[in-house]
């Protein structure tokens, strides 16, 4: 299951600094609007010392983590729903995406320009929120003038899908984003051929000063009140810092995030915070010839999880032998946890837990 998260924010607020610390790829970064103009996409490993841990007891011939896909979208400017800036573009970028990280620049700093010519996070994320709001409007109309008239003559779906819309227009002509119009998942599902991107999941990143990477500062204060009540997750980092610990060695990096006050990078963090925000959880299979590490939605059942894998096995799964991580860590291998009678044999109706090992048994 792929995960692909786009960045977004106004011009020099850190974007594609925190993309270059993401991907460890070498994104130009300068100090000017629309440095970035073609999408830069970076393929990154899912940090879980879990997978480590099986492995350092299977010694397989190859480890596989998850992966997150992050594109590095062009910095927005106002006007970007009508094209300003090459902002249709942009905002088709973001579409293709399953959430959102909006960065917001929240430090001093003279030497580097502003767009606007003022450090302001909670203008800068309107801005952007506004041209997101338009761009969703604009096809929440469209969608209207579809439905509308089918509606009218008593088409049942169509009626269901033009009382969703418009539920979702009422919100956007508001001010506010269509993840906060209250539908059941049924009636999302209903609308999701529109892939709007304000109903995308949120991750706000404050990119801070050194000085405020664990407390944060006056910016995120003011940021953090203008976001009460939204459905979002709010990270303080600093890019500049991420930047420099790239090239450090690991020993150096865990001193260097000791004595900053952090248990984990801004980009460890950064993922993490993604997997939580799309309610992922990882599962893992262990063999001699591979450890690998498979990302599922959280509620999957046995026969979606094997599915994952390949259709082939879901279509005809038969039962899964499951070893909870713990069990597996602690017995130190699969024979071993089946004679302690810690491998379960479970069905199609078996919900799957986060750090679960699984094998599954199917039918050609």
């Amino acid at each position: 299951m792929g995960l692909q998260c786009g960045i977004v924010g106004l011009p020099n607020v850190g974007k594609s600094t925190l993309f270059n610390c993401l991907s460890n790829a070498k994104a130009e970064s300068a100090n000017y609007p629309f440095c970035t103009i073609e999408p830069n996409v970076g393929t990154i490993t899912v940090p879980d010392q879990r997978l480590k841990q099986i492995a350092d007891l299977v010694k397989p011939e190859k480890i596989v983590p998850t992966t997150v896909e992050i594109v590095d979208i062009a910095g927005l400017v106002k006007g970007a729903s009508k094209g300003e800036g090459l902002g249709n573009q942009f905002l088709g970028n973001i579409r293709n995406t399953n959430a959102i990280l909006h960065v917001v620049r929240c430090f001093d700093n003279e030497n580097i320009a502003h767009v606007d010519g003022s450090i302001d996070p909670v203008r800068d994320k309107e801005i952007i929120d506004t041209e997101l709001q338009l761009k969703d409007l604009e096809a929440i109309d469209n969608k209207i003038d579809k439905v509308k008239k089918i509606a009218e003559i008593g088409d049942k779906e169509a009626k269901s899908i033009y009382d969703v819309v418009v539920q979702i227009k009422r919100q956007l002509e508001q001010g506010k984003s269509a993840r906060t119009t209250k539908l059941d998942p049924k009636q999302w599902d209903l609308i999701k051929d529109l892939n709007l991107l304000t109903a995308k999941p949120v991750l706000y990143v404050c990119n801070v000063d050194e000085s405020s990477v664990v407390d944060g500062n006056h910016h995120t204060e003011r940021f953090m009140e203008s976001i009460v009540g939204e459905d979002a997750g709010v990270l303080f980092v600093s890019a500049q810092i991420e930047s420099e610990m790239i090239e450090m060695d690991a020993d150096d990096r865990e001193l260097f995030l000791e004595d900053m006050g952090l248990k984990q990078s801004g980009v460890d963090r950064i993922i993490h915070s993604a997997y939580e925000l799309l309610n992922y959880i990882t599962y893992f299979t262990a063999g001699v010839k591979e450890v690998r590490a498979w990302t599922i939605v959280d509620g999957m059942k046995a026969p979606e999880a094997a599915g994952v894998i390949h259709t082939d096995f879901a279509k005809g799964f038969i039962r899964a032998e499951v070893i909870a991580f713990k069990d597996y860590i602690e017995y130190g291998s699969e024979s071993a946890c089946r004679d302690a009678g810690k491998l379960r044999i479970e069905g199609k109706d078996y919900v799957v837990v986060d750090g679960d090992i699984m094998h599954f048994r199917f039918n050609v």
